[in-house]
């Protein structure tokens, strides 16, 4: 990236942020987990929030501020960036095939078993996906614009160099100088590199993998960025929530029993599950859980993979359609009125607020 190779957290400040006075009643988060192709479900829930109570007009200008990880990141800036979440969504269904290809299968159950065999041994050692596909369905969409371009304010977790988190934001406080210079493409590619599918994302002399590792659900990232940047009561603060899909922490006798490396190399998968529900349990204690809603699917007795193309774009979409439809009325609530543009301190849009 653009900033110099020297550790992030080397310009921590060990003081209490300077909170700036909160222009509103209330404040609006909108919070998007990462899930690989599942993405497909909080894009198609926004989408059918737009056509259901906007006619058709952007979501992301009703919110103040919106965190994204992984595709959740990519979905938080594209809406930032202008587009409507049924333009979002439609980057997922024309490029998603292309992005994770179906493996050829065999027509034996010989041929089968063997490239089943192949593919375990494969991702054990090496990535599963070219990140190509990916790469040029964001250049096409964003070129080459940069951070500091967009139109709300933005909380976008990655993991930086395996030694330190990240949180890219806009400049939302004078405080944040670091990525307003740093084009949406590098932060969607640098939050969404998702080490059990992509190789790290490099760039520069700098190493990213997804924000997922640790903040697969962002909605305590967001939540704390917007009470020490601002002055605002906690308790009027309201925040949406959306999932990529629930699915229950099964643990298998291996586990239970023997542990090891063979038995446990799907942890990063339960670490995900139970960092959500952490993240989950903590915002709801410090503003109240009433004013939180949380929208995912259901677990099942077959979950979708974050790799399933083919059943993400065939199941999800209905099944937004139907979250949206059972939670109508409370989600109606986030669309009433427009919020107020944000002010940046740094970088193209400097306003009024900034100096």
């Amino acid at each position: 990236m653009a900033q110099p190779q020297s550790r992030r957290s080397q310009g921590t400040i060990f003081h209490r942020r300077d909170q700036l006075e909160w222009p509103a009643d209330d404040l609006r988060i909108l919070s998007i987990d990462g899930g690989g192709i599942k993405g497909i479900l909080p894009a198609a829930v926004l989408a059918e929030c737009e056509r259901r109570f906007l006619k058709g007009g952007s979501a992301a200008s009703y919110f103040d501020m919106i965190a994204g990880t992984s595709t959740g990141g990519i979905i938080a800036l594209g809406m930032a960036a202008g587009m409507r979440a049924e333009e979002v969504l439609e980057i997922y269904m024309r490029h998603g095939s292309e992005i994770f290809p179906r493996p050829w299968s065999p027509p034996t159950r010989i041929g089968r078993a063997l490239r089943s065999a192949y593919q375990f041994a494969s991702d054990l050692a090496v990535y599963r996906y070219n990140r190509e596909p990916l790469e040029r369905a964001l250049r096409d969409r964003f070129g080459n614009r940069k951070l500091g371009s967009v139109n709300v304010r933005l909380n976008i977790p990655a993991f930086d160099g395996f030694n330190e988190v990240n949180v890219l934001k806009t400049p939302h406080h004078p405080d944040f100088r670091l990525d307003w210079q740093e084009e949406l493409v590098t932060v969607a590619l640098a939050t969404s590199a998702a080490p059990t599918f992509f190789s790290t994302y490099r760039n520069g002399t700098r190493h990213f993998a997804d924000g997922g590792v640790w903040a697969n659900n962002p909605v305590m990232v967001a939540l704390v960025d917007a009470m020490s940047c601002f002055n605002v009561d906690r308790h009027k603060i309201e925040i949406l929530s959306l999932g990529c899909g629930d699915q229950d922490l099964r643990m298998t006798d291996g586990q239970i029993k023997r542990g090891g490396m063979f038995h446990w190399r799907t942890i990063i998968e339960s670490a995900m599950h139970l960092q959500s529900q952490n993240a989950l349990g903590q915002a709801g204690l410090l503003i109240g859980r009433d004013r939180m809603l949380r929208l995912t699917s259901a677990p099942t007795l077959e979950p979708i993979a974050l790799d399933d193309f083919a059943r993400a774009s065939a199941e999800l979409p209905q099944q937004a359609k139907r979250l949206v439809e059972e939670n109508a009325e409370r989600l109606e609530a986030f669309f009433d009125a427009p919020r107020a543009s944000a002010a940046f301190y740094h970088g193209p849009l400097i306003t009024s607020g900034g100096t």
